[in-house]
């Protein structure tokens, strides 16, 4: 068996008759786990409740894994052979990962997301990503100690962020990194590769800004995935604010001539052919122009050898779109950001769950063998002997669903007028 099909836990996963491959397996338990049915309470721009027609993290995700499969499709048209080799010929890995991209993620969005970093500044740090790590590979109770005991590649796609979290934490910004709690976590999954491979896969950069460095490298299963993510995040949250009226076709009119004028005329013609149909009454063709755009993405995905020196293909390749494709993606990414997340009523609302974050996480820490649940106490109790309690407590908060994290903010607090 590969080292990549390992489990940390092996002997506790044994199934009598259980076909299975690694993958399918690891798709069920990301599919039957709390973390994954908790999404679809979780805000993914707009907040859970205020519409029914718009995304929330759960239906985000199924949509991305939709994308991830169709990518690695087309990726397996024009791979060389040693990618088409390093390619697994089944959906169910990128369906896992796609499927639990996002488990990590706290209540409120990024905005929580920033409170939860905030708070846990002096003890480590909180970054969504960070946290998707941590409860595939340690806190959902599928094992003991061992989270839902994932094959060591499934844990690699998931590896966005190759690195540990820098001594100094940002506030405001939260840095893409693993705990440094979790490095033994972050060891098994790289032990498979040899001391140079590890060496150019750690590689990290560093930025003028906070959070001060980034890693350089992701997995081949990882960039398809986050491209998925990307792809979902920038042309299906367009589509949520489109139909519910957050931009008006006069901003996609009065900036697009600016952002892709140097484009080539093919693309700027299929973008002002998207704009027209994604701005029209009938919903059937808005979703013409969503297909379109999302169909040109996909078919334009291909290759490239990131890391040319590494002996192992699941981190010598990743996939990437052409620049012009790269740059149509990144418009879209960033007119959501600029007209829908930027937007006051928006604001407002994370504004308010940042708050709900920060103060949950005081009344917990101050009072932890009173307020916390009884588990969470008893977790508490074994982690604080090591100085992380207040992990525990961003655990806690972090699994939570808007709506329940609105719930116990009042309970502890009371309704606020």
């Amino acid at each position: 068996m590969s080292a990549w099909n390992e489990r940390r836990e092996p002997s506790a996963t044994q199934r009598p008759l259980d076909h299975r491959t690694a993958w399918q397996r690891d798709k069920a338990r990301i599919l039957h786990s709390a973390a994954f049915r908790r999404l679809q309470a979780k805000t993914q721009i707009m907040g859970v409740g205020l519409n029914d027609f718009y995304r929330t993290r759960l239906t985000h995700s199924l949509e991305a894994a939709q994308i991830g499969t169709a990518l690695v499709a087309q990726l397996k048209l024009n791979a060389a052979t040693p990618l088409q080799l390093a390619l697994l010929p089944e959906d169910s890995l990128m369906e896992a990962l796609c499927l639990a991209h996002d488990i990590g993620h706290p209540p409120f969005g990024h905005g929580g997301e920033t409170a939860l970093n905030a708070v846990m500044a002096d003890f480590g740090g909180f970054e969504g990503n960070g946290q998707t790590l941590r409860i595939v590979g340690k806190l959902e109770p599928y094992t003991e100690t061992g989270g839902m005991d994932l094959a060591r590649r499934t844990l690699l796609g998931l590896l966005k962020y190759p690195m540990l979290q820098p001594q100094l934490i940002d506030k405001h910004k939260p840095c893409k990194a693993i705990y440094r709690e979790d490095q033994d976590l972050l060891d098994w999954i790289l032990a498979p590769l040899s001391s140079l491979d590890r060496d150019l896969f750690a590689e990290t950069e560093a930025l003028a800004q906070a959070p001060f460095i980034k890693s350089r490298y992701k997995s081949l299963d990882a960039s398809i995935m986050e491209l998925a993510d990307d792809i979902a995040y920038g042309v299906h949250d367009l589509e949520d604010a489109v139909v519910t009226g957050t931009v008006q076709q006069h901003l996609w009119l009065n900036e697009l001539p600016q952002l892709c004028c140097d484009w080539p005329a093919d693309a700027i013609q299929f973008l002002q052919q998207v704009g027209d149909k994604l701005f029209h009454p009938a919903h059937h063709i808005r979703k013409d122009a969503i297909g379109a755009l999302v169909n040109r993405l996909i078919t334009h995905v291909t290759w490239a050898e990131i890391l040319p020196d590494a002996a192992e293909p699941l981190i010598r390749y990743n996939a990437v779109l052409p620049p012009v494709e790269q740059q149509m993606l990144q418009l879209l990414k960033s007119f959501v950001y600029r007209h829908v997340i930027l937007h006051p009523s928006l604001q407002q609302l994370e504004f308010r769950g940042q708050r709900i974050v920060q103060q949950l996480f005081s009344a917990f820490s101050s009072d932890p063998l009173r307020l916390l649940p009884f588990n969470t106490q008893q977790r508490w109790r074994l982690q604080q002997e090591h100085g992380l309690g207040p992990r525990v407590i961003a655990d806690y908060i972090a699994g939570m669903t808007d709506e329940y994290a609105d719930r116990m903010h009042q309970r502890l607090y009371g309704r606020v007028y």
